[in-house]
Protein backbone atom coordinates (compact mmCIF):
# COMPACT_ATOMS: atom_id res chain seq x y z
CA UNK A 1 0.00 0.00 0.00
CA UNK A 2 0.97 3.64 -0.35
CA UNK A 3 2.48 5.60 2.51
CA UNK A 4 -0.14 6.39 5.15
CA UNK A 5 -2.03 9.59 4.49
CA UNK A 6 -1.90 11.98 7.44
CA UNK A 7 -4.80 14.29 6.66
CA UNK A 8 -4.16 16.63 9.59
CA UNK A 9 -0.53 17.27 8.68
CA UNK A 10 -1.49 17.75 5.02
CA UNK A 11 -4.16 20.22 6.11
CA UNK A 12 -1.58 22.21 8.09
CA UNK A 13 0.89 22.15 5.19
CA UNK A 14 -1.64 23.31 2.59
CA UNK A 15 -2.86 26.05 4.92
CA UNK A 16 0.70 27.36 5.27
CA UNK A 17 1.20 27.23 1.50
CA UNK A 18 -2.04 29.10 0.83
CA UNK A 19 -1.11 31.83 3.31
CA UNK A 20 2.34 32.04 1.74
CA UNK A 21 0.84 32.52 -1.72
CA UNK A 22 -1.55 35.23 -0.54
CA UNK A 23 1.21 37.15 1.22
CA UNK A 24 3.41 36.94 -1.87
CA UNK A 25 0.62 38.10 -4.18
CA UNK A 26 0.02 41.15 -1.99
CA UNK A 27 3.74 41.93 -1.80
CA UNK A 28 4.09 41.77 -5.59
CA UNK A 29 1.23 44.21 -6.18
CA UNK A 30 -2.01 42.24 -6.51
CA UNK A 31 -5.08 44.12 -5.28
CA UNK A 32 -6.86 40.87 -4.36
CA UNK A 33 -6.09 37.17 -4.55
CA UNK A 34 -7.52 33.72 -3.86
CA UNK A 35 -5.80 30.37 -3.53
CA UNK A 36 -7.09 26.82 -3.79
CA UNK A 37 -4.88 23.91 -2.78
CA UNK A 38 -5.61 20.20 -2.51
CA UNK A 39 -3.99 16.82 -2.05
CA UNK A 40 -5.62 13.43 -2.64
CA UNK A 41 -4.38 9.89 -2.15
CA UNK A 42 -6.13 6.72 -3.20
CA UNK A 43 -5.94 3.02 -3.90
CA UNK A 44 -7.70 1.15 -6.67
CA UNK A 45 -7.76 -2.54 -7.59
CA UNK A 46 -9.52 -4.36 -10.40
CA UNK A 47 -9.99 -8.10 -10.87
CA UNK A 48 -11.39 -10.18 -13.69
CA UNK A 49 -12.23 -13.89 -13.87
CA UNK A 50 -10.71 -14.44 -10.45
CA UNK A 51 -7.38 -12.83 -11.31
CA UNK A 52 -5.92 -9.46 -10.34
CA UNK A 53 -5.77 -7.13 -13.33
CA UNK A 54 -4.57 -3.83 -11.88
CA UNK A 55 -3.40 -2.31 -8.61
CA UNK A 56 -3.14 1.47 -8.63
CA UNK A 57 -1.78 3.74 -5.96
CA UNK A 58 -2.32 7.43 -6.74
CA UNK A 59 -1.39 10.71 -5.14
CA UNK A 60 -2.35 14.06 -6.66
CA UNK A 61 -1.78 17.55 -5.41
CA UNK A 62 -2.12 21.01 -6.80
CA UNK A 63 -2.24 24.70 -6.00
CA UNK A 64 -4.05 27.34 -8.05
CA UNK A 65 -3.79 31.10 -7.65
CA UNK A 66 -6.17 33.70 -9.07
CA UNK A 67 -5.35 37.34 -8.50
CA UNK A 68 -6.68 40.71 -9.55
CA UNK A 69 -5.00 43.93 -10.54
CA UNK A 70 -7.86 46.38 -10.61
CA UNK A 71 -10.46 44.65 -12.76
CA UNK A 72 -7.89 42.53 -14.58
CA UNK A 73 -7.68 38.85 -13.67
CA UNK A 74 -4.88 36.30 -13.93
CA UNK A 75 -4.77 32.63 -12.96
CA UNK A 76 -2.02 30.02 -12.82
CA UNK A 77 -1.59 26.62 -11.20
CA UNK A 78 0.97 23.94 -10.43
CA UNK A 79 1.06 20.37 -9.19
CA UNK A 80 4.03 21.34 -7.00
CA UNK A 81 3.27 23.20 -3.77
CA UNK A 82 6.88 24.04 -2.89
CA UNK A 83 7.84 27.64 -2.09
CA UNK A 84 9.72 27.97 -5.37
CA UNK A 85 6.70 26.76 -7.32
CA UNK A 86 4.36 29.11 -5.44
CA UNK A 87 6.66 32.01 -6.32
CA UNK A 88 6.52 31.04 -10.01
CA UNK A 89 2.75 30.56 -10.00
CA UNK A 90 2.06 33.93 -8.37
CA UNK A 91 4.42 35.73 -10.74
CA UNK A 92 2.83 34.04 -13.75
CA UNK A 93 -0.70 34.90 -12.60
CA UNK A 94 0.35 38.51 -12.02
CA UNK A 95 1.88 38.75 -15.50
CA UNK A 96 -1.32 37.39 -17.03
CA UNK A 97 -3.47 39.84 -15.07
CA UNK A 98 -1.46 42.81 -16.27
CA UNK A 99 -2.07 41.93 -19.92
CA UNK A 100 -5.70 40.83 -19.88
CA UNK A 101 -8.64 43.08 -20.59
CA UNK A 102 -10.66 44.65 -17.80
CA UNK A 103 -13.85 42.95 -16.67
CA UNK A 104 -16.12 45.31 -14.70
CA UNK A 105 -17.59 42.48 -12.59
CA UNK A 106 -14.34 40.60 -11.92
CA UNK A 107 -13.18 40.11 -8.36
CA UNK A 108 -13.58 38.09 -5.21
CA UNK A 109 -16.96 37.38 -3.72
CA UNK A 110 -18.00 40.15 -1.33
CA UNK A 111 -16.32 40.04 2.07
CA UNK A 112 -19.63 40.01 3.95
CA UNK A 113 -20.60 36.79 2.12
CA UNK A 114 -17.67 34.78 3.51
CA UNK A 115 -18.53 31.68 5.53
CA UNK A 116 -18.47 32.12 9.29
CA UNK A 117 -20.01 28.77 10.25
CA UNK A 118 -17.48 26.02 9.55
CA UNK A 119 -18.72 22.90 11.36
CA UNK A 120 -17.30 19.41 10.95
CA UNK A 121 -19.80 17.84 8.55
CA UNK A 122 -18.46 14.31 9.10
CA UNK A 123 -17.30 13.62 5.55
CA UNK A 124 -13.87 12.13 6.33
CA UNK A 125 -13.73 8.39 6.99
CA UNK A 126 -10.30 6.88 6.20
CA UNK A 127 -10.26 3.17 5.37
CA UNK A 128 -7.22 1.29 6.71
CA UNK A 129 -7.31 -1.16 3.83
CA UNK A 130 -4.35 -3.24 2.66
CA UNK A 131 -3.89 -4.15 -0.99
CA UNK A 132 -4.60 -7.78 -0.12
CA UNK A 133 -7.87 -6.87 1.61
CA UNK A 134 -8.95 -4.70 -1.33
CA UNK A 135 -8.27 -7.55 -3.75
CA UNK A 136 -10.15 -10.00 -1.53
CA UNK A 137 -13.23 -7.76 -1.46
CA UNK A 138 -13.20 -7.26 -5.25
CA UNK A 139 -12.75 -10.99 -5.86
CA UNK A 140 -15.64 -11.83 -3.53
CA UNK A 141 -17.87 -9.34 -5.34
CA UNK A 142 -17.09 -10.74 -8.78
CA UNK A 143 -17.32 -14.38 -7.68
CA UNK A 144 -20.78 -13.86 -6.16
CA UNK A 145 -21.96 -12.57 -9.53
CA UNK A 146 -20.25 -15.30 -11.55
CA UNK A 147 -21.85 -17.95 -9.34
CA UNK A 148 -25.32 -16.95 -10.53
CA UNK A 149 -26.68 -19.36 -13.12
CA UNK A 150 -26.67 -17.86 -16.60
CA UNK A 151 -23.64 -15.59 -16.20
CA UNK A 152 -21.15 -16.57 -18.88
CA UNK A 153 -18.43 -13.95 -18.67
CA UNK A 154 -17.20 -11.04 -16.57
CA UNK A 155 -15.87 -7.56 -17.22
CA UNK A 156 -14.55 -7.65 -13.66
CA UNK A 157 -14.97 -5.93 -10.32
CA UNK A 158 -13.22 -2.80 -9.08
CA UNK A 159 -12.69 -1.26 -5.67
CA UNK A 160 -11.42 2.25 -5.03
CA UNK A 161 -10.72 4.05 -1.79
CA UNK A 162 -9.40 7.55 -1.35
CA UNK A 163 -9.19 10.55 0.92
CA UNK A 164 -8.04 14.11 0.52
CA UNK A 165 -7.77 17.62 1.87
CA UNK A 166 -8.71 20.92 0.26
CA UNK A 167 -7.96 24.46 1.35
CA UNK A 168 -9.41 27.70 0.05
CA UNK A 169 -8.17 31.11 1.16
CA UNK A 170 -8.50 34.69 -0.11
CA UNK A 171 -7.33 38.20 0.69
CA UNK A 172 -10.54 39.00 2.59
CA UNK A 173 -8.94 36.97 5.37
CA UNK A 174 -11.08 33.89 4.78
CA UNK A 175 -9.47 30.47 5.07
CA UNK A 176 -11.46 27.26 4.96
CA UNK A 177 -10.26 23.66 5.01
CA UNK A 178 -12.01 20.34 4.63
CA UNK A 179 -10.96 16.71 4.79
CA UNK A 180 -12.98 14.14 2.86
CA UNK A 181 -13.10 10.52 1.74
CA UNK A 182 -14.77 8.43 -0.95
CA UNK A 183 -15.03 4.66 -1.34
CA UNK A 184 -16.72 2.54 -4.02
CA UNK A 185 -17.10 -1.02 -5.31
CA UNK A 186 -18.50 -2.06 -8.69
CA UNK A 187 -19.02 -5.19 -10.78
CA UNK A 188 -19.90 -5.70 -14.47
CA UNK A 189 -21.02 -9.09 -15.84
CA UNK A 190 -21.99 -10.65 -19.19
CA UNK A 191 -24.68 -13.17 -20.09
CA UNK A 192 -25.48 -14.79 -23.44
CA UNK A 193 -28.34 -16.66 -25.06
CA UNK A 194 -29.45 -17.38 -28.62
CA UNK A 195 -30.42 -13.73 -29.11
CA UNK A 196 -26.96 -12.43 -28.25
CA UNK A 197 -24.86 -11.05 -25.41
CA UNK A 198 -25.89 -8.55 -22.74
CA UNK A 199 -23.99 -6.80 -20.00
CA UNK A 200 -24.91 -4.74 -16.97
CA UNK A 201 -23.42 -3.66 -13.68
CA UNK A 202 -24.05 -2.58 -10.12
CA UNK A 203 -22.07 -0.49 -7.68
CA UNK A 204 -22.03 0.90 -4.17
CA UNK A 205 -20.46 4.17 -3.07
CA UNK A 206 -20.14 6.01 0.24
CA UNK A 207 -17.97 8.40 2.21
CA UNK A 208 -17.92 5.94 5.11
CA UNK A 209 -16.75 2.42 4.13
CA UNK A 210 -19.08 0.96 6.76
CA UNK A 211 -21.98 2.21 4.61
CA UNK A 212 -20.94 0.27 1.51
CA UNK A 213 -23.25 -2.59 0.59
CA UNK A 214 -22.09 -6.18 1.01
CA UNK A 215 -19.72 -7.17 -1.86
CA UNK A 216 -21.64 -10.37 -2.59
CA UNK A 217 -24.88 -8.40 -2.80
CA UNK A 218 -23.34 -6.06 -5.38
CA UNK A 219 -22.15 -9.01 -7.46
CA UNK A 220 -25.51 -10.77 -7.34
CA UNK A 221 -27.38 -7.58 -8.25
CA UNK A 222 -25.03 -7.04 -11.22
CA UNK A 223 -25.88 -10.59 -12.31
CA UNK A 224 -29.62 -10.05 -11.91
CA UNK A 225 -29.50 -6.81 -13.90
CA UNK A 226 -27.53 -8.56 -16.65
CA UNK A 227 -29.79 -11.61 -16.91
CA UNK A 228 -32.99 -9.59 -17.11
CA UNK A 229 -31.71 -8.00 -20.34
CA UNK A 230 -31.48 -11.27 -22.28
CA UNK A 231 -33.84 -11.63 -25.20
CA UNK A 232 -34.14 -7.90 -25.81
CA UNK A 233 -36.39 -6.77 -28.67
CA UNK A 234 -37.23 -3.53 -30.42
CA UNK A 235 -40.21 -1.61 -29.02
CA UNK A 236 -42.87 -0.20 -31.33
CA UNK A 237 -42.55 3.34 -32.63
CA UNK A 238 -44.99 5.82 -31.17
CA UNK A 239 -45.72 8.16 -28.27
CA UNK A 240 -45.71 6.47 -24.87
CA UNK A 241 -45.25 7.20 -21.16
CA UNK A 242 -41.64 6.70 -20.04
CA UNK A 243 -40.44 5.66 -16.59
CA UNK A 244 -36.84 6.71 -15.92
CA UNK A 245 -34.81 4.53 -13.53
CA UNK A 246 -33.51 6.50 -10.48
CA UNK A 247 -29.94 6.83 -11.80
CA UNK A 248 -31.35 8.28 -15.03
CA UNK A 249 -33.82 10.64 -13.37
CA UNK A 250 -30.85 12.03 -11.43
CA UNK A 251 -29.50 12.92 -14.88
CA UNK A 252 -32.71 14.81 -15.67
CA UNK A 253 -32.16 16.85 -12.52
CA UNK A 254 -28.61 17.46 -13.73
CA UNK A 255 -29.95 18.93 -16.97
CA UNK A 256 -32.30 21.14 -14.95
CA UNK A 257 -29.49 22.43 -12.75
CA UNK A 258 -27.31 23.12 -15.79
CA UNK A 259 -30.13 25.25 -17.21
CA UNK A 260 -30.43 27.12 -13.89
CA UNK A 261 -26.69 27.76 -13.63
CA UNK A 262 -25.59 31.37 -13.82
CA UNK A 263 -22.98 30.77 -16.52
CA UNK A 264 -25.59 29.46 -18.94
CA UNK A 265 -28.02 32.23 -18.01
CA UNK A 266 -25.78 35.24 -18.55
CA UNK A 267 -24.54 33.73 -21.81
CA UNK A 268 -28.17 33.33 -22.91
CA UNK A 269 -27.49 29.64 -23.56
CA UNK A 270 -30.24 28.18 -21.36
CA UNK A 271 -33.87 27.37 -22.15
CA UNK A 272 -34.73 28.81 -18.71
CA UNK A 273 -33.46 32.36 -19.23
CA UNK A 274 -35.73 34.98 -17.62
CA UNK A 275 -37.99 32.30 -16.14
CA UNK A 276 -37.59 33.04 -12.42
CA UNK A 277 -40.96 32.64 -10.69
CA UNK A 278 -42.63 30.84 -13.59
CA UNK A 279 -44.10 27.30 -13.45
CA UNK A 280 -42.00 24.42 -14.77
CA UNK A 281 -43.13 21.31 -12.85
CA UNK A 282 -46.43 20.19 -11.31
CA UNK A 283 -47.32 22.06 -8.11
CA UNK A 284 -46.59 19.01 -5.94
CA UNK A 285 -42.90 19.04 -6.90
CA UNK A 286 -40.14 20.97 -5.13
CA UNK A 287 -36.36 20.65 -5.35
CA UNK A 288 -33.65 21.99 -3.05
CA UNK A 289 -30.03 21.54 -2.05
CA UNK A 290 -28.81 20.89 1.48
CA UNK A 291 -25.04 21.53 1.50
CA UNK A 292 -24.72 21.36 5.30
CA UNK A 293 -26.23 17.86 5.57
CA UNK A 294 -23.99 15.88 7.92
CA UNK A 295 -22.13 13.01 6.29
CA UNK A 296 -23.59 13.48 2.81
CA UNK A 297 -21.75 13.07 -0.48
CA UNK A 298 -21.27 16.75 -1.34
CA UNK A 299 -21.48 18.48 2.04
CA UNK A 300 -19.40 21.61 2.57
CA UNK A 301 -19.84 24.79 4.63
CA UNK A 302 -18.30 27.03 1.95
CA UNK A 303 -18.41 27.12 -1.83
CA UNK A 304 -15.57 27.57 -4.30
CA UNK A 305 -15.30 31.27 -3.43
CA UNK A 306 -15.49 30.94 0.35
CA UNK A 307 -19.16 31.98 0.41
CA UNK A 308 -21.30 30.42 3.15
CA UNK A 309 -23.37 27.60 1.68
CA UNK A 310 -27.04 27.39 2.55
CA UNK A 311 -30.18 25.48 1.69
CA UNK A 312 -31.44 26.73 -1.65
CA UNK A 313 -34.87 25.80 -3.00
CA UNK A 314 -34.53 25.86 -6.78
CA UNK A 315 -38.06 24.65 -7.52
CA UNK A 316 -40.85 25.57 -5.10
CA UNK A 317 -44.29 24.06 -5.66
CA UNK A 318 -43.52 23.60 -9.33
CA UNK A 319 -42.15 27.09 -10.04
CA UNK A 320 -38.55 28.24 -10.51
CA UNK A 321 -37.68 29.80 -7.15
CA UNK A 322 -33.93 30.39 -7.52
CA UNK A 323 -31.12 30.29 -10.00
CA UNK A 324 -27.75 28.69 -9.14
CA UNK A 325 -25.23 31.53 -8.97
CA UNK A 326 -21.62 32.23 -8.15
CA UNK A 327 -20.63 35.80 -7.29
CA UNK A 328 -19.41 36.41 -10.85
CA UNK A 329 -22.52 35.11 -12.61
CA UNK A 330 -24.69 36.93 -10.07
CA UNK A 331 -23.01 40.25 -10.89
CA UNK A 332 -23.44 39.61 -14.60
CA UNK A 333 -27.16 39.10 -13.96
CA UNK A 334 -27.54 41.96 -11.48
CA UNK A 335 -28.32 39.50 -8.66
CA UNK A 336 -26.73 38.07 -5.49
CA UNK A 337 -24.67 34.89 -5.21
CA UNK A 338 -26.53 31.82 -4.00
CA UNK A 339 -23.35 30.16 -2.69
CA UNK A 340 -23.13 27.87 -5.70
CA UNK A 341 -19.60 28.42 -7.01
CA UNK A 342 -18.77 24.81 -7.82
CA UNK A 343 -22.37 23.69 -8.36
CA UNK A 344 -25.28 22.37 -6.30
CA UNK A 345 -24.66 20.11 -3.31
CA UNK A 346 -26.81 17.33 -1.87
CA UNK A 347 -29.88 17.82 -4.08
CA UNK A 348 -33.09 16.52 -2.53
CA UNK A 349 -36.74 16.28 -3.64
CA UNK A 350 -39.80 17.41 -1.74
CA UNK A 351 -42.63 15.48 -3.40
CA UNK A 352 -45.08 12.65 -2.70
CA UNK A 353 -43.55 9.26 -3.51
CA UNK A 354 -45.07 6.10 -4.99
CA UNK A 355 -43.73 2.58 -5.31
CA UNK A 356 -42.28 1.59 -8.66
CA UNK A 357 -45.09 -0.94 -9.01
CA UNK A 358 -47.67 1.83 -8.54
CA UNK A 359 -45.94 3.94 -11.20
CA UNK A 360 -45.94 1.01 -13.64
CA UNK A 361 -49.64 0.51 -13.01
CA UNK A 362 -50.24 4.20 -13.61
CA UNK A 363 -48.22 4.00 -16.82
CA UNK A 364 -50.26 1.10 -18.18
CA UNK A 365 -48.55 0.75 -21.54
CA UNK A 366 -45.15 2.25 -22.14
CA UNK A 367 -41.42 2.03 -21.53
CA UNK A 368 -39.28 1.64 -18.41
CA UNK A 369 -35.85 3.02 -19.33
CA UNK A 370 -32.84 1.63 -17.45
CA UNK A 371 -29.98 2.79 -19.68
CA UNK A 372 -29.33 5.87 -21.80
CA UNK A 373 -26.68 6.42 -24.46
CA UNK A 374 -25.41 9.44 -26.34
CA UNK A 375 -25.35 13.13 -25.48
CA UNK A 376 -28.41 14.40 -27.35
CA UNK A 377 -29.43 17.18 -24.98
CA UNK A 378 -29.55 20.80 -26.19
CA UNK A 379 -29.25 23.17 -23.24
CA UNK A 380 -30.31 26.18 -25.31
CA UNK A 381 -33.62 24.77 -26.57
CA UNK A 382 -34.19 21.94 -24.08
CA UNK A 383 -34.54 19.41 -26.91
CA UNK A 384 -33.82 15.89 -25.68
CA UNK A 385 -32.97 12.79 -27.73
CA UNK A 386 -31.11 9.76 -26.37
CA UNK A 387 -30.50 6.15 -27.30
CA UNK A 388 -32.00 3.85 -24.70
CA UNK A 389 -32.54 0.34 -23.37
CA UNK A 390 -35.03 -0.94 -20.84
CA UNK A 391 -38.31 -2.88 -20.68
CA UNK A 392 -41.67 -2.86 -22.44
CA UNK A 393 -44.67 -2.52 -20.13
CA UNK A 394 -48.26 -3.66 -20.84
CA UNK A 395 -51.18 -3.37 -18.42
CA UNK A 396 -48.78 -2.12 -15.76
CA UNK A 397 -46.62 -5.26 -15.96
CA UNK A 398 -43.09 -5.65 -17.32
CA UNK A 399 -43.27 -7.83 -20.45
CA UNK A 400 -39.78 -8.15 -21.97
CA UNK A 401 -36.45 -6.28 -22.33
CA UNK A 402 -36.03 -3.79 -25.18
CA UNK A 403 -33.00 -2.09 -26.72
CA UNK A 404 -31.67 -0.05 -29.66
CA UNK A 405 -34.43 2.57 -29.59
CA UNK A 406 -34.50 6.33 -29.15
CA UNK A 407 -36.59 8.47 -26.82
CA UNK A 408 -37.12 12.13 -27.66
CA UNK A 409 -38.89 15.14 -26.22
CA UNK A 410 -38.20 18.57 -24.78
CA UNK A 411 -37.03 19.04 -21.20
CA UNK A 412 -39.58 21.76 -20.43
CA UNK A 413 -42.40 19.58 -21.73
CA UNK A 414 -40.99 16.56 -19.87
CA UNK A 415 -40.80 18.47 -16.59
CA UNK A 416 -44.35 19.74 -16.89
CA UNK A 417 -45.47 16.22 -17.82
CA UNK A 418 -43.98 14.62 -14.70
CA UNK A 419 -46.66 12.25 -13.40
CA UNK A 420 -44.99 10.72 -10.35
CA UNK A 421 -41.79 10.09 -8.37
CA UNK A 422 -40.76 6.65 -7.14
CA UNK A 423 -39.89 5.70 -3.57
CA UNK A 424 -36.95 3.66 -4.95
CA UNK A 425 -34.54 6.49 -4.07
CA UNK A 426 -30.93 6.11 -5.23
CA UNK A 427 -28.73 7.63 -2.51
CA UNK A 428 -25.32 6.78 -4.00
CA UNK A 429 -24.62 10.23 -5.43
CA UNK A 430 -25.13 13.89 -4.59
CA UNK A 431 -28.61 13.87 -6.17
CA UNK A 432 -31.12 11.68 -4.32
CA UNK A 433 -34.20 10.71 -6.32
CA UNK A 434 -36.36 7.76 -7.24
CA UNK A 435 -37.84 6.85 -10.63
CA UNK A 436 -39.56 9.56 -12.70
CA UNK A 437 -42.68 8.83 -14.75
CA UNK A 438 -43.11 11.21 -17.72
CA UNK A 439 -46.55 11.19 -19.33
CA UNK A 440 -45.47 11.10 -23.00
CA UNK A 441 -42.31 10.93 -25.12
CA UNK A 442 -41.63 10.00 -28.72
CA UNK A 443 -40.15 6.52 -29.09
CA UNK A 444 -38.38 5.44 -32.28
CA UNK A 445 -38.19 1.65 -32.38
CA UNK A 446 -39.34 -0.93 -34.91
Amino acid sequence: MAQAFDASSQQALLTARAEEALALAKRLGADAAEVGASVDQGTGVSVRLGEVETVELSRDQGIAVTLYVGKRKGSASSSDASSASIQAVVEKALAIARYTGEDPVAGLADADQMATELPDLKVHYPWALTTEQAIEIALACEQAGRDVDGISQSEGASLSSGEGVRVYANSHGFLGTQKGSSHSLSCMLIAQDESGMQRDYDYTSARNPLHLRDPAEVGREAAARTLRRLGAQLPPTGTFPVLFDPSLSAGLIGHLLSALAGGALYRQSSFLCDRLGTPLFPEWFSLEERPMEVGATASTPFDGEGVQTRNNRFIDQGSIASYMLSSYSARRLGMQTTGNAGGARNVRLDAPLKTREALLKEMGRGIWVTELMGQGVNGVTGDYSRGAAGFWVENGEVQYPIEEFTIAGNLERMFSGLVGIGSDTDTRGSVHTGSWLIDAMTVAGS
